[in-house]
């Protein structure tokens, strides 16, 4: 189908009725802010997500490679009365739950898992729907010698390619390529005290200035704020977070996600697969520009 057919039916295509957008009175929060808010221990996470969108959760574990990742949850759920992949990057709220998922940071075993999942949901023309939250791929030696950044390239070509509906969802940080491997969606949502970067503010602060601890200083700079991508076209919704937004209070956010979710998918399931993934290619080749 030509860029112009596709064209068309965008066209026509009924404008969603509930899409969340950030408020005004937190348009000048610092970006150093929103990146310690992304960094709260009590700050809800992917399974705290799982467990309040989906029934029928049933979690696959391995890689069929070298072995499992728990940092990154692969399972295959109900979305209301829709079967659905869920893929989530998991940190952990206690330094026990924190040590076990590897603060967040993926080695390849965890892409591995995900690319089977997405390649199970292709299969059986499932949506897929990904929770993005971390620091950064794993950087040791180990993960460098099992292939750390093909397994990401890896990643990113299969999330690219994949004939199935993709949303993803900033929930926490969206640090460096780790958090791109699970980004490259048709819907990209973020959550309104999220971060997404190609660096963190430490790392940009250490490379630039020769001082990490002038990370707020490079947070500014970055243009990380769910505000300024949303603003860059690069996120296509933002949703508010509510007072007090804790995993203990998070009923009104899970409420809006829902909402934007069960949007994204009426859209998305116009569309053949070819399509889909000839969009998804549009899409991300129309951001050369910025």
């Amino acid at each position: 189908m030509s860029s112009n057919e596709i064209k068309k039916i965008d066209a026509v295509e009924e404008k969603p009725d509930a899409v969340v957008e950030p408020a005004d009175n937190n348009e000048a929060e610092k970006p150093w802010e929103r990146v310690k808010n992304a960094r709260k221990e009590n700050r809800p996470q992917a399974q705290d997500y799982i467990a309040k969108l989906f029934h029928g959760v049933f979690e696959v574990s391995g890689d069929r490679v070298y072995g499992d990742d728990p940092s990154i949850i692969t399972a295959i759920a109900w979305f209301e009365n829709r079967p659905v992949t869920v893929i989530g990057q998991q940190k952990g709220h206690t330094l026990e739950e924190r040590m076990k998922y590897n603060f967040g940071m993926p080695r390849p075993e965890g892409y591995r898992k995900s690319m089977r999942a997405l390649r199970q949901a292709e299969k059986f023309g499932r949506p897929i729907i990904c929770f993005v939250d971390t620091p950064g791929a794993y950087h040791g030696v180990d993960a460098e010698e099992r292939g750390q950044g093909l397994i990401i390239a890896e990643h990113l070509k299969a999330m690219a390619t994949v004939k199935a509906p993709v949303i993803s969802i900033i929930i926490g940080e969206g640090g460096s390529g780790g958090a791109l491997a699970l980004s490259l969606a048709d819907r990209l949502i973020m959550l309104e005290n999220s971060y997404f970067s190609v660096i963190s503010p430490e790392s940009c602060a250490s490379i630039l200035f020769k001082d990490s601890s002038l990370a707020e200083t490079a947070a500014e700079s970055l243009k990380l704020t769910s505000s300024d991508l949303k603003k860059f076209n690069i996120v296509d919704s933002v949703i508010k977070e509510q007072d007090g937004f804790n995993r203990f209070n998070m009923d009104k956010s899970v409420a809006d996600i829902r909402r934007e979710i069960k949007i994204s998918l009426r859209r998305l399931s116009r569309f053949s697969p070819d399509i889909l993934v000839e969009k998804r290619h549009e899409k991300y080749l129309g951001m050369r520009g910025l």
